[in-house]
């Protein structure tokens, strides 16, 4: 036995010196020359490698300061930077025949840079097509090596995204992690990646790829799911901080392209959204389930569907897009019909509207059919809405107006019922516009008008009230000089504390005045009460 132990001391010993001596006695530089080849023709770009160490341990030889070129229609500067690439190699070949064969590629720490052109070609559609070796025809681009590798990964790797039309404007990603499994140009391979987004946010894909296209790489066939997690819009460069358009999203879905066409369908939860720069996050959070399919050549693409919820409020979404540079075109349809209303008004803040402190809405059904087209950061939504049978607790619209209940009889309650509401809505980067104002509030009468709200939620409104239960005709009189009947009124202040003004020019224009003109006691005993209506004192 103790012969035995010896002798198997004797043996890890040399074992142990020749894991030492071997990285001395073969001069792995000497493959240098040989690693820089074929990375470089797999590439199809220069390669270059600073110094090669063996670790016989690992069985692996480390690569040292290496970098990638770029395309040169973009750029002079490396593609592809790291300090160390590991490289897994059979040891027993490498000793005994000088052989080198690569089983794992681990490349530690790189940063990478793409860069997206105007005509929409990236910086590395051009990986593993024509090599940087010379060919002999130009024209003819050559096809993919017959390189395979077991396992290849990144670890730890950053990468800028950027685009030639802004070229100082970058979008940096940390911590990418990439792995591949039975790697090889010429066919199907497994692969995962993760990587951390700005503002907090992870993405990961993990599916199918390949075979590499030879011609363009970004058009290789693909077939993954994604979760995106806490997707900050502006964080991350998707829409541009200057428009206001904010919020936070997570995604899940499958993404399948053929390497020309990309389709996508999956659920996006979107959270404290916000329209406008001067307005509040949403309430709750917005559901949209999609599905698209997309144009790799054109850069354009339709959704084909798209239910956009919030609560039990759903309304569809569909129509064009078009990436133009950095900006995306938009040509959509929001169609709602009788939605809840009360699940709706969480939104009205993100689109710069306050309800009046302790207002709210409650019941009643909104329906909508909206054209949303101009660029996604700023874009201009137009059409039609309604507001039926709907009531606004806690806002008496009566005593907003002060004398107004004692024109049309009993105090209103506290709250005000909606019967009707309806406007042709314009929302664009300027504020919300709305003409055609039609709003019958039973206990008043039915108010008419036009105007708008500015981003940060500042009314500015032309009205008329034609109103219930006036007596002495004061409704019929104000409107002597106009073609509708109505008391002229203008609101003004904001959505969360509007204030009622007379408009007394309008009620003492046209022919009105020329009915005033049967003395100062007429005049007074009218203008006064149409004053009192909106709280003001009679005019010296």
């Amino acid at each position: 036995m103790k012969r035995a132990l010896k002798i198997l001391a004797i043996v890890l010993v040399v074992l142990l010196l020749a894991a030492v001596a071997l990285p001395f006695a073969v001069d792995v530089n000497r493959f240098r020359p040989e690693l820089e080849s074929e990375l470089s023709s797999a590439m199809g770009r220069q390669v270059s490698v600073s110094n090669l160490s063996l670790s016989i341990l690992s069985g692996s030889i480390a690569a040292h300061d290496i970098s990638i070129a770029d395309d040169p229609a973009f750029s002079s500067k490396p593609f592809v930077q790291a300090q160390d690439l590991k490289v897994g190699v059979e040891l027993w070949p490498l000793i005994v025949s000088k052989s080198l064969r690569v089983t794992e590629l681990t490349l530690d720490h790189p940063e990478v840079m793409l860069v997206r052109s105007k005509t929409g070609t990236w910086n590395f559609s051009s990986l593993g097509g024509k090599s940087s070796s010379p060919s002999p025809s130009k024209s003819t681009p050559s096809a993919n090596p017959n390189l395979s590798v077991a396992k290849l990964n990144v670890e730890h790797g950053r990468v800028s995204l950027g685009s030639a039309s802004s070229p100082g404007k970058l979008h940096v990603y940390d911590d990418v992690n990439v792995g591949v499994k039975d790697f090889s140009f010429t066919s199907r391979f497994p692969f995962t990646l993760w990587a951390k987004l700005p503002g907090g946010g992870s993405v990961e894909l993990d599916g199918q790829a390949g075979p590499i296209n030879p011609n363009d790489a970004s058009a290789t066939p693909l077939d993954a799911q994604s979760k995106v997690k806490h997707f900050d819009l502006t964080a991350s460069g998707f829409v541009d901080p200057s428009s206001g358009i904010a919020g936070v999203a997570d995604f899940e879905g499958n993404l399948t392209s053929d390497g020309t066409t990309l389709r996508s369908n999956g659920t996006v939860d979107a959270d404290q959204l916000k329209l406008t720069a001067k307005s509040s996050p949403a309430g709750r959070p917005v559901q949209v389930k999609y599905a698209i399919v997309h144009d790799l050549q054109k850069q354009s693409g339709e959704l084909t569907q798209g239910t956009v919820a919030m609560g039990k409020a759903a309304a569809q979404l569909t129509g064009t897009y078009s990436m133009q540079g950095d900006s995306t075109l938009l040509d959509m349809k929001l169609s709602g019909q009788g939605m809840p209303v009360e699940e709706l008004q969480a939104m009205l803040p993100a689109i710069g509207v306050m309800l009046p402190s302790g207002a709210s809405l409650k019941g009643g059904t909104l329906t909508t059919n909206l054209t949303i087209t101009g660029m996604a950061d700023k874009p201009v939504i137009v059409g039609p809405v309604r507001l039926a049978d709907t009531t606004l607790a806690g806002f008496n619209l009566g005593s907003k107006m002060s004398a107004i209940s004692k024109l049309i009889g009993p105090k209103t309650g506290p709250d005000t019922s909606i019967q009707n509401f309806s406007t042709d809505m314009r929302f664009d980067p300027s504020g919300i516009q709305t003409q055609n104002i039609n709003l019958t509030v039973p206990t008043i009468g039915v108010i008419t008008g036009t105007g708008k709200i500015s981003p940060g939620g500042a009314l500015d409104y032309t009205m008329k009230a034609s109103l219930n239960g006036v007596m002495g005709g004061i409704t019929q009189v104000a409107s002597l000089g106009s073609k509708q009947a109505g008391i002229p009124f203008f609101i003004r202040g904001t959505t969360s504390n509007p204030s009622f003004e007379p408009d007394l020019k309008g009620m003492v224009g046209g022919e009105f005045k020329q009915a005033l003109k049967g003395g100062d006691a007429t005049k007074s005993t009218i203008v006064n009460g149409l004053t009192g209506v909106f709280g003001k004192k009679k005019p010296k």
